[in-house]
């Protein structure tokens, strides 16, 4: 079955860290970009950070520059986001999709999504 899996989600306090996974099965992640999205309640999704399919460029929303780091492990046809320094604001599901490129192209696989709240 072709679908993605996220995981790593919960509930951390301010300043706090944790490491989102993003499971492929079905398909070889390492053909793809791997973009994460998050969603606020009453917000409109937005994208948070992007791997190309190269390894060779990332991006990241400026919201989470220098506290959040994507990566990918292709031995485990997984990718993660590394988030630290966690703020209130982060709170949302996040969610892992494939894409061609990071740019100018449209999702073609969603997972299902992991909430993160970051609370006191």
């Amino acid at each position: 079955q072709v679908q993605l899996v996220e995981s790593g989600g919960g509930l951390v306090q301010p300043g706090g860290s944790l490491r989102l996974s993003c499971a492929a099965s079905g398909f070889t992640l390492e053909y793809y970009a791997i973009h994460w999205f998050r969603q606020a309640p009453g917000k409109e999704r937005e994208g948070v950070s992007c791997i190309n399919r190269d390894n060779s460029s990332t991006y990241y929303a400026d919201s989470v520059k220098g506290r959040f780091t994507i990566s990918r492990e292709s031995a485990k046809n997984t990718g993660y986001l590394q988030m630290n320094s966690l703020k209130p604001e982060d709170t949302a599901v996040y969610y892992c999709a494939t894409k061609y490129y990071c740019y100018n192209n449209s999702p073609l696989k969603w997972g299902q999504g992991t909430q993160v709240t970051v609370s006191s």
